[in-house]
């Protein structure tokens, strides 16, 4: 019996290990396409598939960009490139 827990923990350890290097290599923020739609896609499927949305839109008043306010509590914004990044 205590051979299957110690095969057990070292295969939840590789399965772990094995997820973090998948997501490791995924999509950054600022390689999602410039649409609300790619980004609440990106968005929802970093947040385990749980849907984010957006709640408001409003224009920045220093720089003039449209910001996207969602669900997760952060706010978005596209830069001059049309790539998407944190609005602080």
């Amino acid at each position: 019996m205590q051979q299957g827990t110690i095969f057990s923990i070292a295969h939840i350890n590789k399965t772990m290990s094995q997820a973090f290097v998948r997501e490791s290599e995924g999509q950054w923020l600022h390689d999602v396409p410039p649409t609300l739609n790619a980004l609440v896609v990106f968005l929802s499927r970093e947040n385990n598939g749980i849907r984010v949305y957006e709640q408001k839109t409003y224009m920045h008043p220093k720089h003039g960009r449209e910001v996207h306010v969602m669900s997760n509590g952060l706010s978005y914004a596209k830069d001059a490139e049309g790539k998407w990044y944190i609005e602080w």
